[in-house]
């Protein structure tokens, strides 16, 4: 006969029996109807979890225009949701349940907020066993808000109506006034591991300045005298936010605002965003894991943002996506395309526009590296999709549904890691009205269709079941379920009857194989519940041969975040339960460090090739602005490490930053400011300074203060400052306060004049840095208001107390002396009023070259002041690099508005001053002309852009030929001769010959001329600034017929000048 099976066969013929799918795998379906609720548009449903079978529904008619709810019902199963019971909470009184508020650190734990039909009666129903019995208390205010302690149990804090903040300590029962006027949803309690004092209380207040303030306090002491400011000043409405690590707030200025992040309960520092990005909102995407994620939209974007990500302390970002897409909502909600794939770290979704089309991205490392969805070559009919990287790939819409009770477009669980399910489309884009379903179980690596039309998502069983019922505005009674991570779908008809659906809901933390479906069978229907039941199809739990392994990896790499990461799924041919106690995740070991495991460090940018250098605004061998004399400061080498990645040895990209000491150094950005941005008071009024500073040492350093009517003080160091200044005038008048800041490295000072009975505005001071003695400046203040022509201009020149007044936002004046003059000016209209400082330079003599730019600039020059500077200041650097010439004694001044203009200034010697050029000069002009002719300044301006800097009209430079004093000379001789001779003509004709440039040397003079910095026209925007030697008969006159001569003009030699 044959031999009979094997032990190894009779095995796998055991394993395939216990792994085929039953005969019988139908589900169990029953449906409960909430019968009297017909009425009732909006309902809340609570799964308590946690083994419990207990399910509560609160139904409720809202009516709309009253804004008030009119009727509402309590419903309660216990059986997993097979029957449920209509509670009454009081016999004989008709409670209004508006709201039920579930306790997280023991969900048994339910409160209801009841009202009457009037308002007038407002109480509380509480229970302690999931809502079999409640008890009721009567409270004196309306609830708008109930927050419970994250750990304690009885704690409760509630948000008034009238914004008042209430504390509980016994669940209820007792309730005593915290604080008043306390911003809605901007109060917090302690997080545990970061607030030493469970009981602290983080609240967002306005004062009575109708300033807003950030406080803290103790439930048990909340008294005016307790209260701390952890942020001194004012910050702005609806700003506070308190997050894990993390505190955020931020404050305006006139039009500026700041940002400011708080890192484990640590002082407030500056958020620091790449120094252009000039945001315009900034939304906090997430803060876990030790890192801030961040949008922001900066100055140029109108419906997208910019990702970016910070070191461990929340201060210093990073670029890690342009260009997210982002939609605004109603109530000025913004919504931003990105989603944060749950049950793996690090993996982010996110849609990014590329010239002008919605494509989706996918990073593993947290923002390092973005990439395309791979599309897959089938789609679900088999057929092939002919579509292939990176022409077209998969996109997903990123949407958050409305309705709580429904996945949004894309749906991710913490108990399912690597499986993603999104509507959206195969293509070049997003297209909005495409939303065919895809799923991918390796966390994006693949991808597969499944629907042709958008589904909720119902993760049962840790995705060991997946349940998909059609998005769709008809009544349907199908829903379809995998049990195979989407290979394989069934359908099953859960009702007899269709039904709208409202929602999907299944027991905290997917772990069950029971959900409930809730909707109506028509739009005056009553409620109807249907719970499925899976466990019925699944006659035995998992065993360790019922899983497979994945490993986590993109692409080919298996590294992901310096790890590689394994997990198991149960076997597509296993039919079993995982049950509550499965995990997934088997094993991890780090792997050896490579160039992806790191990212650029602050102030440096990605280069095509991967490579960080630093931003044109940063220097990397500046030590920062906190960095205290005798402490340690990092240069960095312009990369750091990926937050989160686990990585050990292998490349470290950070060995090139070196360690130095922190230098005594000289205090710089001294900044004396009233609270509350007041510089115009009443008489008597208290007015409070703050005094702050950028950079510099703060230890050693005396502050001299001069409150302007004869208060003054001494402070030995800025910590002292904590208590700020606080001051009143009696007298109306102008009084000029002022702050020294002085140590052994240098000083910088500071001043603010305070008007009594005068209000305060914004405006910027544009002048020159660099004049020339005696001649006319232009001093133009700079207005953001639409009410200029009511402003009056105030213009103080050094430490007069006595201002010129305009009605003009700008003032014709000059300097008679040599020296450093520092202009304010203040601007008043109404009773608002603000002002801006500039320091002038008055020289004997001055060399100027105009500059322009490639046209590419333009697109990049948001016209800030800080702009203009930081760009000067990198073609100061480049030439005198260059050139070999002193960088001291260059100064490049960008000129305002668009096309993107500027002049080079050549400074005489500090110790040597000439009257007239020598040849060290003419050295210089000319090694200046040389480099910027021959294409030697050119300027990144981010990875891709590079502009270059030229001569505004280099030819007519290049010609300097006829130089020296025997051509001035003959020149000379040739203007009088044809004054003499042709006087009765010229006075008629008169002529300019077009191209004419002509370079002078500044000096002293008895006549003045007038430059202006700005509203340069188009005949002498490409000039170079000068003298010119003009008949007082002529308007314009040629020197010797030579267009390009260039010419040296000593001022006593000549009595009448023009300058461009």
């Amino acid at each position: 006969g044959f031999p009979g099976p094997s032990r190894e066969e009779e095995e796998e013929e055991e394993k395939k029996k216990r792994s085929a799918p039953p005969q019988d795998a139908a589900l169990l379906s029953t449906s409960f109807i909430l019968r009297g609720d017909a009425s009732h548009n909006q309902a809340m449903v609570h799964w308590t979890g946690e083994n419990s079978s207990v399910i509560l529904i609160l139904t409720k008619l809202f009516h709309s225009d009253m804004g008030k709810v009119l009727e509402s019902s309590l419903w309660r199963s216990s059986d997993y949701g097979t029957t449920y019971v209509k509670l009454n909470l009081q016999p004989g009184t008709n409670n209004i349940i508006t709201n039920f508020y579930i306790c997280p650190a023991n969900k048994k734990k339910i409160i209801l907020v009841s009202s009457s039909m009037n308002d007038r009666d407002q109480s509380l129903f509480m229970s302690t066993d999931e809502g079999a019995n409640f008890q009721r208390q009567q409270i004196f205010f309306s609830v708008e808000t109930l927050v419970f302690h994250p750990k304690e149990q009885d704690k409760l804090l509630v948000h008034s109506k009238e914004g008042r903040l209430y504390v509980s300590v016994d669940f209820g029962k007792k309730w005593e006034l915290l604080q008043e006027q306390v911003t809605k949803e901007r109060f917090y309690w302690s997080v545990p591991g970061v607030d030493g004092d469970p009981d602290l209380i983080h609240m967002e207040i306005q004062d009575n300045t109708a300033g807003f303030l950030y406080i803290t306090c103790q439930i048990t002491n909340c008294s005016e005298k307790a209260l701390r400011s952890p942020f001194s000043g004012i910050i702005d409405q609806n700003s506070l936010l308190v997050n894990d690590d993390y505190i955020f707030v931020q404050a305006t200025s006139g039009n500026k605002t700041k940002y400011f992040v708080s890192y484990r309960r640590g002082q407030f520092v500056q958020m620091k965003l790449p120094k252009y990005a000039l945001p315009k909102d900034k939304q906090i995407i997430s803060t876990d894991e030790n890192q801030v994620f961040v949008a922001v939209k900066e100055w140029h974007q109108t419906d997208t943002y910019n990702l970016y990500l910070s070191d461990t302390k929340g201060v210093y970002f990073t670029l890690a996506l342009e260009d997210v897409r982002s939609t605004k909502q109603p109530e000025e909600n913004v919504i931003i395309d990105i989603h944060e794939v749950q049950g793996v770290k690090g993996v982010f979704l996110a849609n990014k526009k590329v010239d002008g089309k919605v494509k989706t991205y996918i990073t593993y490392n947290k923002g390092r590296d973005w990439q395309l969805l791979t599309p897959p070559a089938t789609d679900m009919n088999g057929k092939q999709t002919k579509c292939h990287l990176p022409e077209c790939s998969v996109h997903l819409h990123l949407r958050w549904a409305d309705n709580p009770y429904v996945s949004g477009t894309v749906h991710t669980k913490d108990s399912a890691p690597g499986l993603i399910m999104g509507a959206g489309n195969l293509g070049a884009q997003l297209v909005e009205y495409k939303e065919d379903m895809y799923i991918t179980s390796d966390c994006g690596n693949t991808w597969r269709q499944v629907f042709e039309e958008e589904h909720h998502i119902l993760y049962l069983d840790h995705g060991g079941v997946i349940v998909a019922i059609k998005d769709t505005s008809i009544p349907l009674k199908i829903l379809k379920f995998s049990v195979d991570e989407g290979h394989t779908w069934t359908t099953h008809n859960f009702t007899s009857t269709s039904v709208f659906v409202d929602g999907l809901l299944s027991e905290p933390g997917d772990e069950t194989l029971v959900m409930t479906i809730f909707g109506h069978i028509s739009f005056r229907s009553d409620w109807e519940l249907v719970k499925v039941d899976f466990r019925p199809s699944f006659h035995r739990h998992c065993l360790p041969d019922d899983y497979d392994s994945w490993d986590l990896k993109n692409q080919e790499k298996q590294c992901i975040m310096g790890e590689q990461r394994r997990f198991r799924r149960r076997r597509i041919s296993s039919w079993c339960i995982k049950g509550k106690n499965f995990t997934s995740a088997l094993s991890s070991k780090p792997c050896q460090c490579t160039e992806f495991d790191f990212e650029c460090d602050y102030g440096f940018e990605q280069q095509a090739n991967g490579r960080c250098v630093p931003a044109f605004w940063h220097n990397p061998d500046s030590p920062s602005e906190d960095c205290k004399s005798g402490q340690l400061y990092t240069r960095s080498s312009g990369y750091r490490k990926v937050a989160l990645n686990v990585c050990k040895g292998g490349l470290d990209k950070r060995q090139g930053s070196k360690q130095y000491r922190c230098p005594l150094m000289a205090p710089r950005g001294l900044q004396i400011v009233t609270k509350g941005e007041r510089l115009a008071v009443s008489p008597g009024d208290t007015v409070t300074f703050l005094i702050s500073q950028n950079q510099g040492n703060t230890r050693n350093t005396k502050y001299r203060v001069d409150l302007g009517d004869g208060f003054k003080a001494i402070y030995a160091n800025l910590t002292l400052m904590d208590e700020p200044i606080q001051h009143g005038y009696e007298k109306p008048g102008i009084y000029r306060v002022s702050v020294k800041a002085e140590n052994s490295a240098g000083s910088d000072e500071a001043m603010v004049y305070i008007q009594v009975n005068a209000p305060l505005m914004a405006v910027h001071l544009e002048v020159l840095p660099v004049v020339r003695r005696n001649q006319q400046v232009n001093l133009t203040a700079l207005l953001q208001s639409s009410n200029s022509n009511l402003t009056v201009f105030q213009w103080w020149l050094g430490d007069s107390l006595e201002p010129r007044l305009t009605l003009e936002n700008s003032l014709i004046t000059s300097f008679a002396e040599n020296s450093e003059i520092k202009v304010t000016v203040q601007a008043s209209c109404g009773s608002s009023m603000v002002q801006d400082s500039k320091v002038v330079r008055i020289f004997d003599q001055l060399e100027v070259l105009p500059l322009e730019f490639s046209q590419n600039i333009d697109i990049y020059n948001p016209n800030v002041p800080e702009w203009r500077e930081d760009i000067g200041q990198v073609i100061s650097r480049i030439l005198a690099e260059t050139t070999g010439i002193p960088e001291e004694l260059l100064l490049t001044v960008v000129r305002i508005d668009l096309p993107t203009t500027a002049e080079l200034y050549l400074l005489p010697p500090p110790e040597k001053p000439k009257r007239k050029r020598n040849t060290t000069t003419d050295k210089g002009i000319d090694s200046l002309i040389e480099a910027l002719t021959e294409n030697q300044v050119k300027i990144s301006l981010k990875p891709g852009v590079e502009v270059t800097v030229t001569l505004a009209d280099y030819r007519a430079v290049t010609q300097k030929s006829f130089g020296g004093k025997g051509v001035w000379v003959v020149v000379v001789m040739f203007v009088i001769c044809l004054i003499v001779v042709g006087a009765f003509i010229l006075h008629k004709l008169k002529r300019k010959i077009p191209g004419r440039n002509v370079y002078a040397q500044m000096h002293n003079e008895k006549e003045q001329e007038m430059t202006s910095p700005v509203n340069h026209s188009e005949d002498t925007q490409n000039i170079i600034q000068g003298e010119e030697y003009i008949d007082d008969d002529l308007d314009s006159q040629t020197l010797g017929g030579h267009p390009a001569v260039v010419l040296s003009i000593n001022s006593r030699e000549t009595h009448n000048y023009l300058s461009s």
